[in-house]
């Protein structure tokens, strides 16, 4: 099985929804489960209802799993796990306060040294612990050898025990700590394989001590991509509210610094022919000028009738008329701004108020007309308007913009919604 842990601390940041996409098209190719785990022990940092949209969001990209579970619901899994190791004398009560440790780490910035914990209090007898009532956090006992492991892209990684540390696994209101339940938790899941960024490189060899130190021999394949450099300044909510299409987002994520045979394709597609061998082994970056190609090959690719829905419609025509503005723009965002005003009340027209009266008027009361010469004609004789005293507030009554394309190609594909139009 594999995972997918994001937190709902935020909002999800196309780097997340690149692992998440990698997670899904290895899952299929491995016939195997994906998990998806809201990793929601970070109580005071937790945003309500970001777990719900984070869910959302992965359905809206088709990202299937075999379930959601929340983390914070294996939590008892977690305390007697920790109190396993600590009966094993493999953890020990910390007695150290802040003050204490931030002690440590200052002398060990003066000399130049990683900071590691000193052991102190795995040194405490049983009877010291025993009688000690002040508050204590759970610390793993360091390990004795080096901890290594094997990553798809980084190779052969060894960890030396400093390295990993004595670290924290229980605080003091007995939460677990991100490694030791996401270690847990990877136990619990039977988790096979382990996809993230390769910012997770020294919490994996941390989690493989919990593991090691809990007698779990399992090895987890482990593959550690490079982060997209730019991120974190990009969610994937921000994209898809200014007008991307889900299937235009996936595809430029999965064609971003990989080896694809083709630039445009769904995910579907992707899954028959995705090498996890051909991503990029440095850091990309994110282009929003290249995602507007994308995206617009997408929206020309597209059913006018899907296209027509996705812009609030159940019209081929609608979709139809959309399709006349992606030559010049490329996102749902822009098209709904060339099509809105279009339904819109139209008061006023800067020159010709007077003249949009008169239209308004006319065309509330003409008969239905098939094409536009047939309906320009019957205005030109009912208004005796002509030249630009009627093209430029007919156009603009018609389309609520003052340019844009012929009314000749415009009017088929709105004809139906005359009334609607002039009101």
């Amino acid at each position: 099985m594999l995972r997918f842990a994001p937190s709902p601390t935020g909002d999800m940041h196309i780097g997340s929804l690149r692992v998440a996409i990698f997670n899904y098209i290895l899952s299929k190719q491995l016939n195997e489960d994906l998990l998806v785990r809201i990793d929601d022990l970070d109580k005071e940092k937790n945003i309500e209802g970001k777990e719900k949209e984070i869910i959302e969001l992965l359905s809206l990209f088709s990202i299937e799993s075999k379930g959601v579970v929340y983390q914070s619901e294996n939590l008892k899994y977690h305390q007697k796990m920790a109190m396993q190791l600590m009966a094993q004398k493999k953890a020990f009560a910390c007695f150290c306060s802040d003050d204490k440790l931030n002690e440590l780490k200052q002398t060990a910035k003066k000399e130049e040294k990683a900071y590691s914990y000193d052991g102190f209090c795995s040194t405490l007898s049983d009877e010291t612990v025993l009688n000690c009532n002040a508050p204590f956090t759970v610390r793993i006992s360091k390990s004795i050898e080096n901890i290594q492991f094997i990553d798809k892209f980084k190779g052969n990684l060894n960890f030396t025990p400093e390295e990993v540390d004595s670290f924290f696994i229980l605080g003091h209101d007995k939460s677990p700590t991100y490694d030791f339940a996401c270690a847990v938790d990877d136990m619990l899941y039977n988790i096979s394989t382990l996809l993230r960024s390769d910012d997770y490189l020294s919490n994996t060899a941390k989690q493989i001590h919990v593991r090691q130190s809990l007698g779990y021999d399992k090895i987890l394949n482990y593959i550690h991509i490079p982060n997209i450099s730019n991120a974190e300044t990009i969610t994937v909510k921000f994209l898809v509210d200014e007008g991307f299409l889900p299937s235009a987002i996936a595809n430029y994520l999965v064609l971003l610094g990989t080896e694809t045979p083709s630039e445009i394709f769904s995910l579907e597609e992707a899954i028959e022919w995705f090498d996890i061998n051909s991503i990029s082994q440095t850091s990309v970056e994110f282009d929003i000028e290249k995602l507007k190609i994308i995206n617009k090959k997408h929206l020309e690719a597209m059913d006018e009738m899907r296209l027509s829905k996705i812009l609030g419609f159940a019209d081929t025509d609608i979709g139809k008329l959309g399709k006349l503005f992606i030559g010049e723009y490329s996102t749902i965002k822009e098209i709904k701004s060339k099509i809105e005003p279009i339904f819109s009340e139209k008061t006023s027209c800067k020159g010709f108020d007077d003249e949009l009266a008169v239209l308004k008027k006319c065309l509330s009361k003409a008969p239905y007309f098939d094409s536009f010469d047939d309906l320009e004609k019957y205005v030109m004789e009912q208004t005796s308007l002509k030249s630009k005293s009627l093209d430029n507030p007919l156009y603009y009554l018609l389309t609520g913009h003052n340019n844009g394309p012929k009314l000749s190609t415009v009017y088929p594909l709105i004809k139906n919604y005359l009334g609607e139009i002039v009101k």
